[in-house]
């Protein structure tokens, strides 16, 4: 196995994370259910959905934003960027990064999202309607853009370096992270505050995505069995809600303030279908170029890879194309890697997706647990891969590969390894 030292010989670790997700509210609350094959997957409480065909969704049902930040910022956020900022404070104290001791003008934030403030779009168009548009949230426009999440962390943490915001479907978080370890790589700053958010619960946002058939209307199972990636009697999407914030920092930098190092992070790779708006390429070959690329940045080979954590949506087309995807790079060495999905027990939060998926990564690298996929109960011929099912396993892992692919033939790629100095 290569090296992987990054383009330009600079390696970049994971110093920090933090976690807002509906089986847990810090990581390790998170890991510890995902490890029991906890769903977060319940009926929806934030709206009447009675009329709807669909009913469940990972939905955050405790989260109180006043735990992380004062009852006027809260206020004047929308509630991804609520989700943001908490799970960034957790970040900043488990990576030890003390703002006041560094140079704020390196420390950048790179964050994903898909939707921004959809909830509170909803609300001022019925305000429009109802009441007129004079009196619409005179903070919609700060509560509702994408890039707010990210204005919000240097805002409350002061970080004035780079600041962006990666929009690509449910692609964004792994692209964020992955853009923030090029930028990292650059030499243009320091250490970066990255990862993704979403909270897009809404009528729209359900209505929006039942319309076009990929959410799941399986009302006859129990909410925690309806998500169910790679099984036969799988019939859509869960939709759902979260942040992943993780610290990434130049090797030299978290050294030079003796941080805690959770893992390295050593490849990236991004590519499009240009296929088709909403759908993946049935031969899965976007997502095997993603892939490919990120273990060529890394300077590994499909051998050397120990886990995949999937896409998995549990959507027909694309459960089936991630899954021809991996055998098309990794050969018949596909059936020998252990997959699986964290969708099937939070459902698929969007443009945070990939950044808290990417938490899970990072604790099976520390920990050697894989969690499973859940509600894996009956085999589909064109999915025969291992996918781990129903039951975490045990085993050594020191490569690990993470998928995601959105709307638009998004696909982005990570590698995580464990760090060896």
């Amino acid at each position: 196995m290569a090296a992987g030292n990054g383009r330009n010989g600079t390696r970049v670790v994971v110093t920090g994370m933090g976690a807002i997700s509906p089986i847990g509210l810090t990581v390790e609350k998170f890991w510890e259910s995902a490890l029991e094959g906890k769903s977060g997957i319940s009926i929806l409480e934030s709206f009447d959905h009675s009329s709807y065909p669909v009913h469940v969704a990972g939905e955050i049902k405790d989260f109180d934003p006043e735990q992380y930040m004062d009852r006027r910022d809260a206020r004047r956020m929308g509630r991804f960027s609520q989700f943001a900022i908490a799970a960034t404070k957790q970040a900043l104290t488990h990576a030890e990064l003390d703002m006041d001791t560094v140079n704020r003008d390196r420390v950048g934030v790179l964050i994903g999202n898909g939707i921004g403030g959809l909830q509170e779009s909803q609300a001022a168009v019925r305000t429009l309607d109802t009441r007129g548009g004079m009196k619409i949230d005179p903070f919609y426009f700060p509560k509702m853009l994408p890039n707010m999440a990210a204005a919000h962390i240097a805002l409350q943490f002061g970080a004035r370096g780079y600041n962006n915001t990666v929009i690509t479907a449910c692609a964004a978080g792994t692209q964020a992270i992955g853009d923030a370890l090029d930028l990292v790589r650059s030499g243009r700053v320091d250490a970066v505050i990255t990862g993704g958010t979403e909270a897009a619960l809404t009528e729209v946002g359900l209505c929006g995505f039942a319309v076009i058939r990929a959410l799941s209307t399986n009302n006859d199972v129990p909410p925690e069995k309806v998500s169910r990636p790679f099984d036969a009697k799988r019939d859509g999407f869960v939709a759902g809600e979260a942040a992943g914030i993780l610290v990434l920092e130049n090797l030299v930098h978290a050294k030079a303030r003796n941080a805690p190092i959770l893992a390295e992070i050593s490849g990236y790779g991004a590519c499009n279908d240009a296929y088709h708006v909403v759908a993946p390429r049935e031969d899965g070959d976007g997502a095997r170029r993603a892939m490919a690329e990120a273990l060529r940045d890394a300077g590994v080979e499909t051998t050397d890879i120990d886990y995949i954590n999937a896409h998995g949506t549990s959507t027909e087309l694309n459960d089936k194309s991630e899954t021809t995807a991996i055998k098309k790079l990794f050969g018949e060495d596909a059936y020998k890697v252990p997959i699986s999905s964290t969708k099937s027990m939070i459902g698929h939060s969007f443009g945070a997706a990939g950044a808290i998926e990417s938490i899970a990564v990072i604790q099976t690298i520390r920990t050697g647990w894989i969690h499973p996929t859940i509600n894996l109960e009956h085999p589909d011929p064109d999915c025969d891969l291992d996918y781990v099912p129903n039951e975490k396993r045990q085993t050594d892992v020191k490569v690990v590969l993470k998928n995601s692919f959105g709307f638009g033939g998004q696909n982005a790629c990570l590698v995580y390894k464990r760090y060896e100095d």
